[in-house]
């Protein structure tokens, strides 16, 4: 059986059974992964409180038959600010559910990667920001290779260009999009994000909730 260590965001956790876990990750090294964590529901002292939703850690895996287990995992951040605001949570849940459910299992993608853990960086220093979220999601089409068409109908040329210049900065804050142009963008983000998907996200019924 053969170990091997990644830097990965927690995107979601399943209890298995009585006593285990299932991961979903995205690393740095492998892409999205999904291990095992075993006896983690009836003892937090073999994990700690790594294996959170939205968790950034340094963890070992062990492959084998099956899906890899969980050997160790080390926090090196567990982005406190997030998880004290409802707002902040269904924004990370959003960010984390499309790279989830977007991504192929087991390919490296560094830009994503990076991406991810800016947003989540973002969201635990700053208030949340609906331009954010845009920004976000243009950028993951972008890396993914689903980049949609600027020039279409309903979609003003201020929007067009704003949504360019989010690809092209780089920087969450650089781009502040008005109200009017949030609700252009999003014509435009949500049918270009539902097309790769089977069924609805379940984190943007929430953010629409909360107006963010």
């Amino acid at each position: 059986m053969k170990k091997t260590e990644a830097q990965a965001v927690v995107l979601r956790v399943t209890d298995y059974g009585e006593a285990d876990r299932i991961v979903s990750l995205f690393t740095l090294e492998h892409g999205k992964l999904q291990g095992v964590a075993h006896g983690a529901k009836r003892s937090r002292k073999r994990f700690g409180g790594a294996l959170e939703p939205f968790a950034h850690l340094k963890l070992q895996l062990q492959a084998g038959k099956g899906l890899p287990t969980l050997c160790c995992a080390d926090i090196v951040s567990v982005f406190p600010g997030i998880r004290g605001e409802l707002d902040k949570i269904g924004c990370a849940a959003y960010a984390c559910e499309l790279v989830e459910r977007l991504t192929p299992d087991e390919e490296p993608n560094p830009r994503l990667f990076r991406l991810l853990y800016r947003y989540l960086e973002r969201l635990d220093q700053a208030p949340p920001s609906p331009s954010d979220r845009r920004f976000f999601a243009v950028n993951l089409l972008k890396i993914l290779g689903y980049q949609p068409d600027l020039q279409v109908r309903g979609i003003s040329v201020e929007t067009a260009q704003l949504l360019t210049r989010a690809m092209q900065t780089g920087r969450f804050g650089a781009i502040v999009f008005p109200e009017q142009l949030l609700r252009e963008a999003d014509l435009l983000l949500n049918p270009a994000i539902d097309l790769h998907l089977d069924r609805e996200l379940k984190s943007l019924a929430f953010l629409k909730e909360c107006g963010v």
